[in-house]
Order: structure tokens, then sequence, then C-alpha cells
């Protein structure tokens, strides 16, 4: 959920940036909430021996406020904001910033109290795929674009059902891209359903469920054979088959009170893990007995730290989170025994972001501090930091082959690395 601005820093010739890229194996492609798997994980990114010294803007643009990621594919940026009182989809050239096409749908809203310095989104972020981008907007309504030219493929609108259709402070959860499907949970704070649109037309193939929507946003795996979608709502965290809709477990993990069910549940080997707001961290094992019925068991419970609207990400059996205990405060757990391995320093702000490559992971704080650590569970070993916001920056990165996208509170900014020593 949020903002970022981004410091001026002089602009050098692009040929300096080259000797800084890290080497890819392909074109950079990052279609929807942390990436194409919903893990945070840079696929094929070959980090630099040396991470540069600094970073150059290459660009800047007003894309509005809100929350949501940048998506990149195929030379090209789209970006989802609110200015006034219109959500805008935009699409811009990656190399200049350019916008190549824009669209609007007007979309008041009304911010909840306690949430007034969040702003009015949007907080979810948009899907790209099959040459349709999907955004759900701050008030819970589901649209799909022709992701080359804006045009408005279709809509689905569900206030006429559920009145209204998000939860207190908007909906925040982003959709999920499934084949041929759409996945989102609808809905306000008394009820809702997890649905599959078909992406093409927007039929409604599937709903599941009449629970209340949460914040959090769900993820697809595979357990015993068995893909499902892992959906986290207001009162239970659940497997539904990915496929029909049929609800295959659940178990419960309820909102309390205003501890709010927030951030994107993680996924390793066979384990969900999931944080919640003064509620500490647990691993869950859904296993598929031989009856066909599921069975839910919990493997740990760490309370020393806990998720508030941070989402976690995984790298080598390692948890590396932001705890809301002390302030803020960046960690490493082990997977395997729930065991806190270590915490960095506290009072390091409200949110992250996170994203992993190969031997390191990035972090992005509310305060416009880019981190870059080592991913390791010997220690908080941070080996770059970038200053690359003034303003709040709680949307989360994408990582290019030379630099950077960051999402300001009003700006999108790309930054390029500079190599060592120029």
């Amino acid at each position: 959920m949020s903002p970022t601005n981004a410091r001026r820093l002089p602009l050098v010739a692009a040929a300096l940036l080259c000797c800084a890229a890290p080497a890819r194996s392909a074109d950079t492609e990052w279609t929807g909430w942390l990436g194409p798997q919903r893990t945070g994980f840079v696929e094929g990114y070959q980090p630099p021996a040396t991470w540069p010294d600094e970073l150059v803007k290459q660009w800047q643009v007003d894309v509005g406020t809100g929350y949501g990621s940048p998506l990149v594919a195929d030379g090209r940026v789209w970006q989802h904001g609110r200015q006034g009182e219109n959500e805008v989809i935009r699409c811009l050239d990656l190399k200049t910033g350019e916008t190549i096409w824009e669209q609007s749908d007007r979309t008041p809203f009304k911010i909840g109290g306690g949430a007034e310095f969040h702003g009015k989104g949007p907080k979810s972020s948009p899907a790209l795929a099959e040459g349709r981008v999907f955004t759900l907007s701050i008030t819970g309504v589901l649209t799909a674009r022709d992701a080359g030219t804006g045009r408005k493929l279709w809509q689905r609108d569900y206030s006429g059902e559920f009145g209204q259709n998000h939860p207190y402070w908007g909906a925040s959860t982003s959709p999920l891209v499934d084949g041929d499907h759409v996945i989102v949970h609808l809905g306000n704070d008394e009820r809702g359903a997890l649905f599959a649109f078909d992406a093409a037309t927007g039929e409604e193939v599937w709903r599941q469920g009449k629970d209340a929507a949460a914040y959090s946003s769900a993820i697809l795996i595979e357990i015993d054979g068995v893909r499902q979608v892992i959906d986290w709502n207001q009162r239970v965290l659940t497997g539904v088959d990915a496929a029909t809709g049929t609800q295959l477990w659940e178990t419960p993990f309820p909102q309390v009170s205003s501890d709010q069910n927030m951030p994107t549940p993680s996924f390793h080997d066979g384990h969900i893990i999931v944080g919640a707001e003064n509620r500490g961290v647990r691993s869950f094992s859904p296993r598929k007995n031989r009856d066909g019925t599921w069975t839910v068991a919990e493997d740990w419970h760490q309370k020393d730290v806990a998720l508030d609207m941070s989402t976690a990400v995984v790298r080598d059996g390692l948890l590396y989170g932001f705890s809301h205990y002390r302030r803020g405060q960046l960690f490493c757990l082990d997977l395997a025994t729930g065991d806190v391995l270590w915490s960095g320093p506290g009072r390091t702000g409200d949110n992250v972001t996170f994203l992993t490559v190969e031997g390191y992971v990035l972090a992005l704080t509310d305060t416009g501090t880019l981190q870059i650590f080592a991913a390791t569970g010997e220690g908080y070993e941070p080996v770059a930091t970038y200053k690359v916001a003034d303003t709040p920056s709680w949307a989360p990165p994408v990582l290019l082959e030379d630099g950077l996208l960051i999402k300001a509170e009003t700006t999108l900014t790309r930054w390029g690395f500079v190599a060592a020593g120029q």
C-alpha cells in the first residue's frame, strides 16, 4: 500500500550504464504483484560482482497516486494510478517514459477513518497476460483492457450484489491470472466470495464461499498434485481447486478487531507461511488424505516477529520479512523451525516491499530507501543502500537489466545503475 518520490541525481551518458548492468538471460518481464510467479524472485537475473555506487535518474513521469506495481513487458511499462477522482491506467515506453496511451474511469472514493494518510489508492497491483491488462479499482471494480491500445474489453462490478464492493479501507487484493482465468476475492467486510472470470470475456466461471474480503492477495500453488488457489479472507486461510473452485481445505485465521489480514501468504516446499498484524508468523501444511479429503497441520508459530502490511519473500529455505514490532525491523526466519536467525535495527519504517535475486534481497522501505543485503541466515549484511524517494514508497519496485522502476507518491521514475568509480 502507498507512495514514493525520487532524489535528483545528475544524468550521465547511457554509455556509462552498460558496464554496470548485470547480464540477463531474457528481456525484463514483470507481469503483476510480486512478479510472474507471485514470489518476488527475479528469474534469470545475474547480480553484478559489485553493486554500483549510485543510481542515475533516466526519466520521471507523473502517474498519480497509488500503490500498484509497475508492469513491464516488450519494452513497455503499464502503471495504474489516481488523478483527482479518476483512476488512470497508462502505457509508457520503457526506454523514454513517453506515454503510448492512457485511459481513465471515474472512481470516487471516501477514505475510511484512520487511514487518511494512505490516500485513495488504487491499492491493488494490476496484472498482465495474453495481451490484456487487468486492474482492480479501490472500489472493487475489475476491468480488462487491451494492453496494446488501452481499449476496454470488459468490466465487472458486484456492488449491485454486495452493496459496498470493498472492505473498509478499500480493495487492495491483486488479481491473479491463471491461464484463461482471472481470480480475485470481491466483497466487503460482511460478505463476499472468491471469483474466477474468463480472461477473454469476463464471464463468471466459478465462485467459492461467502467470506468477507480481506486485504491479502491470493497465490497459486501445487500440493500433492493438486493446483490450488490459496486465499486468506477475513475468516480463514483456505485452499481452492484452481480449475473448479471447489474448496479443498480451510484453517481458522480470522481478523481480530482492528488487526487486519493483509500480507500475501508465502509458499515453500509444501508449507504455507502467513504473518499477521500482532499475531506473529505461522506455517501450515495441508495434506491430501487417501480418501481424497484434506487435513491441515500447523508446523510452528513464531510470536517474536509479525507481519503487518509487508509481504515476506522466500529464498533457499529462509523467510525474509519486515516485522512491525520495534517500530519496524527486517528479519530472517528459518522456515524449517520458525526460529528467527537475525533481526535488523528497529525504527526502520512502517512498510517494506521485497524482491529477491541470486544471493541477495532487495528491500524498499516506505521512507524511500532501497537496501540490498546478502541472502544469508548468518546475519544482517547490507551491501548497498540507495535513496530513491523523498516521500513514502509503498509500491513495489521492479528490477530491470540496468536499473530499477520506482513508483513514488505521484511519479514513476526509472533509475539506472552507474558503474563503480564512475
